[in-house]
């Protein structure tokens, strides 16, 4: 196997000193240098650049091979900065954790392909020299990249051969914006809101914490601003989120209000905001007359004058850009002062669209004699109306550079390989603009090449992608060694530009735009978003992401059509019913889900499923396998985001949904979640649910907060009390001297994007076990994130709760083992003793938490076969792999705890370990720090501060169970007019 290592000249980054190993060949070093010590991991900053969206990344290595992710803390705009006087980790997304598995992937592309049979570079280097020789008819479509170093080859392809075009596709862009701010500023420009200095905002469709390439910075900026007792807004102060939008977002979890409405009646909402703020009458009334919109809009607007110079307006990609350009000009008008615009960087790029329709033109017109594809997947992911695949048949040659031979690779007369982001040089610029740099952690495994390097090898460029990279960065003035050792270029982010908006084009709203939402079927709309597991298909072949469940629907392994329970009702769907859409005759068959919250007359589909060369994992095979449904076969050149006037069918059949939240509920006359005809607190389970709401979630508003509320003032009644106050426990007492390891937890922080979930199974080599396996409730995360409904089924709020083993001080798995496997250590932590374990799960139904987590099966039995044995490379070395018939949870990642321990003690201070020097899995990655782990023995420790917050309380506390793991309950800003009356409910 092929091992990175880079030259001292060029070590990697994260600390001074730090480098890989170099490389070795057959015979070892005697005596290693002085400063590695074998068995120890290193640090390397690098950044993972998907669909334009960059993000700067701190990756472990061990012994060579990366086996871990994080965000990178020193980044300028990705990092988490410094609060309350020491720097804090940053965080990262779902994707950025998933995306290691991919290096270690065995269905990864290992060899060129000529016509689908195997052939070689040597083949492929003959054939790129005849392009040189011949340099007209060629085509370039690239996905998305912000990368200096590539733009730069592409102006030299353009040079190099006569009448060549470069074209951009992806599927999931942020076009609309670009073309909105160009509409308002007469120019492309890129918007950068201030969440920290925001006391209203208001989110218009838009999934700004996770789908935006500058959701991270979002998120931590939001968060830092929603906490009640001294965030960035002051003391007492909280900002106040409102949120109008057709399907719950994460942006819509967190929101003080939310309003649903058809993503199509956006534009019209939004045009009575402006009129209502400017004085004008307002358009749309049959929209905006509706009494429950019609009091959210009196509220928004209230709140956006009354706070001129601290208020704002986002909007997300999917919306048009008439909604973007006139959100533009609202910000304007209340002072401009909470967003910022930078030059697009590629002002004369076509829109996505446009470009690819423009190629399959061309290739049409027999215009093209040489295609190169860079990464993607048009076959796949190309609007279904320009039939792509018929165009791209009509290429003399076409050449694909992927990862995966996927299904346009099959139809390409030549694929290469392509290197993992992991193994290959390469830069990119975050949202702010500021330049960052990629190095490799290992070599290609595969012989895999990047983009950089296909270019330059068209061009005849005899320098390596790492010398080009370079060139650039110099070239611009900029210290090499520096900046690739600290992950970017320091000072390289571009100053906002100001602005001064135009006189905008009339927006006329179209007829479904104004016929309020109760338009018949034959009248519905459909929404195309992003996966929160695949994307937009390309990490379908992710095991780890594919088990992650949805942050709403919790469904594992499948994406499904989403349907609100009034529009359900009208069709007589349930959940699990396959459903035809129609839609300009293109028709799609998919499993319907009856869900809370979302907009009546508006499905809601998502991209990613269906692939049928996506490799082992993620081709679509029967009900129990999953794979989803290929929603690309609705999606048109015309309705690339919102699609008018569906008509929705069932076909009578069912499909199986595996979702790891309602397992074996129990409901009155029905056999799965959310069925129609059932409100969230009708069946059995959930009125239990409801009756213990407000024991395990625990919220109250910030007028109440302020007014001295204790959160934790009515605590329930301990079992172990006597009438006679005495207090008796039913556990022996134990008093901890030395380190107490403890967790917080901050619900007001907690968005549920999953992050947390895929970090600790990267870290602590968590396995999967499939659809059918999660359908049986044996999935095995560590930590999972519960979501609650409450309130009406129409307009629920949800409420996420991260929950993890608890390290009880009583643990009540401790009582009941047998043999010893769950015991206490000395510093407070409940651990596994897995060659001690004999799988009795006494501990697991003792756990009221259910954390515990127990090997039904050997999941690992794959890694036996050949094909595999290259994934026990990721594997965590000071973590146990665990068999078959063993029990396993939660262990605050005590390997982290020892190897802190370790290092104080080899610097001779043993007895101090500095507070925030140990950072858990989850906690690196939650973009929002809403996870806190510290020592309670140092009463200067943020956990401890946190412990004795009075917002903290214990997850069924009447348990008397101690559990070292505390939550702060969360504190909501809710405008006076809008608080409900009848107080609420809850269900799951």
């Amino acid at each position: 196997m092929q091992l990175m290592g880079a030259s001292m000249a060029l070590a990697g980054v994260a600390g001074a000193g730090c480098k890989r190993y170099d490389r070795e060949e057959i015979v070892p070093l005697s005596r290693r240098p002085e400063d590695q010590v074998p068995g120890q991991t290193q640090r390397y900053a690098t950044c993972f650049d998907f669909g334009g969206m960059t993000q700067a990344l701190l990756v472990t290595s061990y012994e060579g091979r990366p086996i871990k992710i994080d965000g990178n803390p020193e980044h300028p705009f990705a990092g988490g900065g410094v609060v309350d006087g020491t720097a804090r980790h940053a965080g990262s997304s779902v994707f950025a954790q998933g995306s290691i598995l991919h290096v270690y992937d065995p269905d990864r592309s290992q060899s060129v392909l000529k016509d689908g049979k195997g052939s070689t570079f040597e083949d492929f280097r003959a054939v790129a020299t005849t392009l040189r020789g011949n340099p007209t008819g060629l085509r370039v479509l690239a996905e998305a990249s912000s990368s200096p170093t590539l733009a730069a080859l592409k102006q030299r392809v353009l040079s190099t051969f006569p009448g060549a075009a470069w074209h951009e596709w992806e599927p999931v862009s942020f076009d609309n914006e670009r073309a909105g701010l160009r509409l308002a500023f007469g120019k492309p420009m890129r918007a950068m809101a201030h969440l920290d200095r925001a006391a209203i905002i208001v989110a218009l469709d838009c999934d700004i914490f996770t789908e935006h390439p500058a959701s991270a910075a979002y998120a931590r900026d939001f968060a830092r601003s929603r906490r009640p007792d001294g965030g960035s807004l002051g003391p007492g102060k909280m900002n106040r989120l409102y949120a109008i939008e057709s399907a719950y977002t994460h942006t819509g979890v967190v929101a003080d209000h939310r309003l649903p409405v058809r993503s199509e009646h956006v534009l019209p909402v939004l045009q009575a905001i402006d009129s209502a703020l400017s004085g004008r009458a307002a358009a749309g009334a049959e929209v905006v007359g509706e009494a429950k919109v019609a009091a959210f809009l009196k509220a928004v607007v209230g709140d956006l004058s009354a706070n001129r110079g601290s208020a704002v307006l986002v909007v997300g990609r999917r919306q048009p850009a008439a909604v973007h350009a006139l959100v533009a000009k609202i910000n304007e008008t209340l002072g401009g002062s909470l967003v910022s615009y930078y030059d697009d960087p590629e002002p004369s790029r076509l829109d996505h669209g446009d470009a690819i329709a423009a190629l399959t033109r061309d290739l049409t017109a027999n215009q093209v004699q040489t295609l190169v594809i860079l990464g993607g997947n048009p076959i796949f992911d190309a609007p279904v109306d320009l039939d792509f695949a018929a165009a791209l048949a009509k290429a003399k040659t076409s050449i694909h550079l992927s990862e995966y031979a996927n299904e346009t690779s099959a139809k390409c007369s030549w694929h290469v390989p392509k290197a993992h982001y992991l193994e290959a040089w390469g830069d990119a610029r975050t949202w702010d603009g500021t330049w960052t740099l990629a190095q490799p952690l290992i070599l290609p495994l595969y012989g895999g090449i990047s983009s950089i390097e296909l270019l330059a090898l068209l061009l005849g460029e005899a320098k390596t992608a790492e010398a080009l990279v370079r060139e650039q960065v110099e070239a611009a003035g900029y210290a090499w060694r520096a900046s690739v050792h600290d992950g970017f270029v320091a000072g390289s982010a571009p100053k906002a530009v100001p602005v001064a908006i135009g006189s905008l084009p009339p927006a006329p709203l179209t007829a479904t735009q104004t016929a309020g939402s109760r338009g018949g079927n034959g009248a519905y709309e459909v929404t195309f978003s992003p996966s929160s597991q695949v994307w937009d298909g390309r990490f379908a072949n992710n095991s780890w992401l594919q088990e992650t469940p949805d942050f709403l629907t919790k469904v594992t392994w499948d994406n499904v059509a989403l349907i609100g329970k009034d529009t359900a009702d009208e069709l007589g769907i349930h959940s699990q019913d396959i459903v035809r859409i129609t839609v300009d005759g293109r028709k799609l068959e998919v499993a319907a889900l009856v869900m809370p919250g979302q907009a009546r007359g508006s499905i809601a589909l998502f991209l990613g499923g269906g692939r049928t060369k996506a490799g082992v994992v993620g081709n679509k095979g029967g009900e129990w396998k999953g794979g989803g449904w290929n929603v690309y076969a609705l999606r048109a050149s015309t309705s690339l985001d919102i699609a008018a006037n569906a008509r929705v069918e069932k076909t009578g059949g069912t499909y199986a949904i595996a979702t790891t939240q309602d397992h074996w509920d129990i409901r009155q006359g029905m056999d799965f979640p959310f069925g129609a005809g059932d409100s969230p607190v009708t069946g059995i389970g959930d009125r239990g649910i409801a009756e213990r709401m407000d024991r395990i979630v625990k919220e109250t508003d910030l007028a109440a907060f302020a007014g001295g509320a204790y959160l934790a003032q009515h605590p329930e009644p301990f079992y172990h009390d006597d009438k006679h106050g005495r207090g008796y426990s039913l556990f022996e007492e134990k008093t901890y001297e030395g380190r107490k390891w403890a967790m917080a937890i901050d619900l007001g922080s907690c968005m549920g994007c999953n992050a947390c979930m895929v970090a600790c199974q990267s870290e602590n080599n968590v396995p999967v076990v499939g659809k059918r396996e999660v359908a049986r409730n044996r999935e095995m995360h560590w930590i999972r994130i519960d979501r609650y409904f409450k309130g009406d089924v129409a307009d629920p709020e949800v409420v996420s709760q991260p929950v993890a083993c608890q390290h009880c001080e009583n643990a009540p798995c401790e009582q009941v083992c047998p043999v010893g496997a769950t015991i206490h250590s000395s510093e407070g932590l409940n651990e596994m003793v897995y060659n001690r374990c004999v799988g009795t799960r006494y501990c697991l139904n003792n756990c009221p938490y259910r954390v515990r987590r127990f090997n039904f099966l050997d999941w690992h039995k794959d890694l036996k076969d050949a094909r595999n044995k290259v994934r026990r490379l990721l594997f965590n070395a000071d973590v146990t792999v665990r068999e078959r018939g063993v029990m396993e949870k939660c262990t605050y990642c005590v390997q982290r705890i020892q190897a802190a321990k370790i290092a104080a003690k080899n610097e001779r201070n043993r007895d101090v370990i500095p507070d925030g020097t140990i950072v858990t899995a989850c906690q690196a990655a939650c973009p929002t720090e809403a996870i806190v782990f510290g020592d309670l023995s140092d009463p200067d420790s943020r956990v401890s501060r946190l412990h004795g917050d009075r917002r903290q309380y214990e997850l069924l506390s009447d348990l008397n169970d101690k559990p070292r793991t505390r939550f702060l309950a969360r504190v909501k800003n809710p405008h006076p007019d809008l608080v409900s009356k009848s107080g609420s409910h809850g269900g799951h």
